[in-house]
């Protein structure tokens, strides 16, 4: 148990001094600073590009460095900050030293190939489904365990044709070339005119889509400039009324969010 305890300390020492000598570079040399993002499949194709390029047009020296992986892995790269910012699904509120914060929400879509023999279907059941191969999210995820949820209360099994993957690269390819379905975030395929939602409702599979950071560590001024970029750009990602309900919180003001720099 102490040795536990100590090596936390330790971590959050390091990720402090690490921060620190960030602080003096980026004090010293305005908006050259590089702020680290880690993400995963929900939040790394619509919110995450958008930010980073307006973040660019104001700050172009200023380099952000972009880490996928699961968020299990993310998760343990914020804590000693190899890290500055998870941005992705949210599955749990804040605590135990991380603080977690709402930039929209979204709802997930059974996708497939524009030149797929359903695409143009105005009703499909997801029993007829079961016949097409599918592209699932890996057992370890939160979504893989609700799309199972969403399969047992139709009384039905997963598909036994399948492939396993949060890489949206090898998805977006499958779904060009094969007839497989896919489950994926809606904003994802709002724009690609190559790819075509199914009429399956899947309300009960929504998820929110945030920002996860450290609540000990000070974030420096690339990463503040980062998070401001992700807010702005997600306001115009959620419908009107939820903009304007939550304008007065901010991740790096404190509200719910993170904490004040």
């Amino acid at each position: 148990m102490f040795g536990q305890a100590f090596t936390q300390h330790a971590r959050a020492v390091l990720a402090q001094l690490n921060q620190a000598g960030r602080h003096v570079v980026e004090l010293a040399e305005a908006d050259r600073g590089t702020a680290v993002v880690g993400t995963h499949l929900a939040g790394s194709n619509v919110l995450l590009p958008r930010a980073i390029a307006a973040l660019k047009r104001e700050h172009p020296r200023l380099t952000v460095v972009v880490r996928e992986a699961t968020p299990e892995a993310l998760l343990s790269d914020l804590e000693p900050g190899r890290v500055d910012m998870i941005v992705g699904r949210l599955t749990a509120p804040s605590g135990e030293g991380m603080l977690r914060r709402t930039l929209y929400d979204e709802f997930v879509e059974l996708v497939v190939g524009a030149s797929h023999a359903l695409a143009t279907r105005s009703e499909v059941t997801l029993t007829e489904l079961l016949d097409h191969p599918w592209i699932l999210p890996g057992p370890q995820t939160v979504l893989r365990r609700e799309v199972e949820e969403l399969f047992a209360r139709s009384g039905l099994g997963l598909p036994h044709n399948r492939v396993e993957t949060t890489s949206f690269l090898t998805v977006r390819q499958l779904l060009l070339e094969t007839d497989v379905v896919a489950v994926l975030p809606g904003l994802i395929v709002r724009d690609d005119t190559r790819l075509a939602r199914l009429p399956v409702r899947l309300e009960q599979v929504g998820h929110s889509v945030g920002l996860t950071i450290s609540a000990t560590r000070t974030l420096s001024p690339s990463a503040r400039a980062l998070i401001r970029s992700l807010e702005e750009t997600a306001a115009h990602m959620r419908p009107p009324h939820e903009a304007g309900a939550d304008a007065g919180g901010s991740a790096e003001a404190g509200g719910s969010g993170a904490p004040r720099p």
